[in-house]
């Protein structure tokens, strides 16, 4: 496998397609994230949060040796605080991007490592190829992978992601799927594709419906499921109140009732 050569000058790639938005680390040979690129992605995504027109995103790396390794440690040695301006969003832009009701698939196409690895797990589906790795490598440079911390006891079995934090010990694809880390292992050339596929019948669904899976998922993970349950019963999600309120939920109902295909609008 080689890499694809790409225009370091444009440290983040975005492409269209209907309703999907592609974003594209583009920073050979690692695909590493500087605050720079940071600040850039935060603007990228906060951009496709506030789009009426995009549905769903999908974020991959060029080439393909890696995805990400997280931060760029060279950048830090020429100065870049590890505490500095990350950008709207935190870390990658998606870490910490309040209101983001909108699905989001990672492609991993190589080493996701790190805070590449916590970036993949910011994204709600994880597709990867097959020659993909995964690790937190924080343990052995003295520091604490923070964000994966938090998130990845929540996301695959306790003791599987305590041994990752303690040791930095990689996973390939095989043992990723195992124990649930990643939903789907594609030969790398068919990655994109099957990236693709996924984000067109994601953004085929309606819109609002998925704003308030999204929103109801995120708030919820730290609730009793009765509470949960009667804030969404009385309306107390802005995502679920706009969705009982809208024209798409007629529209669902009517072409049910007619036997035809529903034509979302999002509104």
């Amino acid at each position: 496998m080689t890499d694809v050569t790409a225009d370091t000058s444009n440290p983040i790639e975005t492409h269209r397609d209907g309703h999907v938005l592609e974003v594209t680390l583009n920073r050979p040979k690692a695909n590493a994230i500087d605050l720079a690129t940071s600040r850039i992605m935060g603007r990228v995504f906060q951009d496709f949060r506030d789009d009426p027109d995009l549905r769903v995103a999908v974020i991959t790396g060029t080439g393909e040796k890696f995805f990400c390794p997280g931060w760029d440690l060279k950048a830090a040695a020429d100065g870049d605080a590890v505490d500095g301006d990350y950008g709207v969003g935190g870390f990658g832009g998606l870490q910490e991007l309040r209101g983001l009701n909108k699905p989001v698939i990672a492609a991993i196409n190589g080493i996701c490592c790190g805070g590449g690895l916590e970036l993949a797990l910011s994204a709600d589906i994880i597709l990867a190829a097959e020659h993909a790795t995964f690790a937190l490598p924080e343990i052995r440079s003295g520091t604490v992978a923070d964000a994966a911390s938090i998130k990845l006891p929540k996301r695959i079995p306790y003791h599987i992601a305590m041994e990752m934090l303690f040791t930095g010990r990689w996973l390939d694809t095989d043992e990723a799927a195992r124990w649930g880390l990643i939903n789907q292992v594609h030969p790398a050339e068919q990655l994109m594709e099957k990236a693709r596929e996924m984000a067109q019948l994601i953004a085929s669904g309606p819109p609002l419906v998925n704003a308030a899976i999204k929103e109801i998922v995120r708030e919820a993970e730290d609730m009793k499921f009765q509470d949960a349950m009667n804030r969404i019963t009385q309306s107390q999600f802005a995502t679920v109140e706009k969705l009982y309120t809208s024209e798409d939920q007629l529209e669902g109902a009517r072409a049910f009732a007619e036997k035809r295909d529903p034509v979302w609008k999002g509104k």
